[in-house]
This record gives C-alpha cells, sequence and structure tokens, in this order.
C-alpha cells in the first residue's frame, strides 16, 4: 500500500480510524483505503451515515455561534478530528475575531493536520491526548496557554463520548473536565443512539458491528444515559433533542449550506442526540 505524503510518519496506514472514516463520510480526502472500505460496509446497514454526521456539524456550528453570542469565546473540541471546512475556530472568530480555541485528538493524522492547518493562527492550538485521560488535556501546555480556565469555556464533546465504552469511565472523565471549567461555561455534546434511526435496531446493529470489527467499537446509549454527561449542568432550551431540532437556523444562511434542516430534511438527520448545558 503507498503511503500518501501527508500520512504522518509511524502510523498504520493498514489499520481504519474512526476520525478519518468520519473525514470520508463529509467528503474529505484525508482517509485511506482501508478507511472508506470500513465505511462503506457500515453504510451498507446504515444508508444515511454521511447525513448524519452533515447534521452533526450543522448542530455544532451553531452551537458556536451560541456560545459566542452568550459572551462565551474560548473552546476546548475534544475529538476534533480531521479539520474540514467550517472548523470551530473559523466559525468562533468569525462571530468574535478574540475567540479563542484549543483542538484535542489522539488521532495524529488529525493532530497532523491540524497543526498544518492551524499553522500562523493566532489564538488556536492542538493536543494530541486522550479523552480518556483529561488529566493530560487539562495539564497540556497548550491548553494553559490558549484558554484561561478561570472564566467560562465551552468543552465540546461532539460525537466523541459513544466512542467510549462504559469500562472507559466516560462519565468520570466528563465530571473531571466540567469540574475544571468556571461558572458560566457550557457543555456542547452530540452522541449516537439507536433512537431516531429509521431504521429497526437489529439492521442498525450492523453498523455497530463494524466499528466493533476495526477496535473502535460504537456504543450506542438511550437518551437517559446520555443525559447523565450534564450532571452539574442546567440543559438550554430546547433540551436535549435531535440535532436538526436544536435551535435550527431559520434565517436562511449560508454557514449550514448543504445541510438543511425542516420538514424536508433526510429523516436519518434525526439520528441520536444533541444538547447545550450551562454550568452553575
Amino acid at each position: 500500500m503507498e503511503r500518501p505524503s501527508w500520512a504522518p510518519p509511524g502510523i498504520d496506514i493498514s489499520v481504519p480510524s474512526v476520525s478519518r472514516i468520519y473525514d470520508y463520510y463529509l467528503g474529505g480526502s484525508h482517509n485511506f483505503e482501508v478507511d472508506r472500505q470500513a465505511a462503506r460496509r457500515a453504510m451498507e446497514f446504515m444508508p444515511g451515515l454521511p447525513k448524519i454526521m452533515q447534521a452533526n456539524r450543522a448542530f455544532m456550528r451553531r452551537a458556536v455561534r451560541y456560545a459566542v453570542a452568550e459572551g462565551v469565546t474560548q473552546f476546548l473540541d475534544i475529538g476534533s478530528g480531521i479539520p474540514t471546512f467550517g472548523n470551530v475556530h473559523e466559525i468562533a472568530q468569525a462571530a468574535s475575531p478574540e475567540a479563542r480555541v484549543v483542538y484535542v485528538d489522539h488521532d495524529p493524522v488529525a493532530v497532523a493536520h491540524s497543526q498544518a492547518v492551524l499553522a500562523g493562527t493566532e489564538r488556536t492550538g492542538v493536543v494530541a491526548a486522550d479523552l480518556r485521560k483529561p488529566q493530560d488535556i487539562l495539564s497540556a501546555p497548550e491548553v494553559a496557554q490558549g484558554l484561561d480556565l478561570s472564566r467560562p469555556v465551552a468543552l465540546m464533546l461532539v460525537a466523541v463520548l459513544h466512542f467510549l465504552e462504559d469500562s472507559d469511565e466516560p462519565y468520570a472523565a466528563v465530571t473531571q473536565l466540567c469540574e475544571a471549567l468556571a461558572p458560566g461555561s457550557l457543555l456542547i455534546l452530540t452522541h449516537a443512539s439507536y433512537e431516531g434511526i429509521p431504521l429497526s435496531e437489529e439492521v442498525a446493529s450492523g453498523t455497530v458491528g463494524v466499528y466493533r470489527e476495526i477496535r473502535n467499537p460504537l456504543v450506542m446509549r438511550d437518551a437517559e444515559q446520555i443525559r447523565r454527561f450534564f450532571d452539574g449542568f442546567g440543559l438550554i432550551e430546547p433540551g436535549l433533542v435531535s440535532m436538526p431540532d436544536w435551535r435550527p437556523d431559520t434565517t436562511g444562511g449560508s454557514e449550514d449550506e448543504g445541510e438543511g434542516e425542516g420538514p424536508g430534511e433526510d429523516p436519518y438527520a434525526f439520528s441520536g442526540f444533541a444538547g447545550v448545558g450551562r454550568k452553575a
């Protein structure tokens, strides 16, 4: 297998990566054939996966704009993935030039590309760390230098918690991160669930099986299990809802062009849950 020039040295390009699979769903070019094969297998069971990812990105952008409008201009984006158009720093800094963003991911391809994209970009940083080890994130120099944790921060856990199994203690990891945040901080997250998927659970579980086969288990949690991540945070209206239902853009703006919402939205877009909470 030929190694692309953009692939960081030392990574195994024969092993699929969830961040590169996500990149493929979004139409990106930073993925390998092994990632594309895994994505196509998953789509055999759930053909609407790309639409789910588009809805996820659209929610993320709306949530970032909401945060800035509420005066929160610091963002800690964990599980940030491979940079694509409309990254958190682009949305945040368009709304507030003083916005600061630190990206965190454990995939070396995602980290390398984030560093390349952000080279020369002010008020941004990249950390190579794993959500399973929150102290490594909190103690990273990039976080200390890039964010003031004595002021409100928007903690972004978008499409990442469903890759943590219960044995990884995801609730404890989120609690540890949130305890480090100042009052007024926001928790922005999305999470996969069987609820809302326009398929039977039996069929949808085929996709879950594909992720298990590539050693990146996809954990589907129900609404109540997902709501637990917001312990200590007050859910902002409309609460924990499907991604298109969280404060849909009704202005006709172009930020989410191609990721439309409303009565004509693809039913796959309503799979899973999204929410934003504020720390008291």
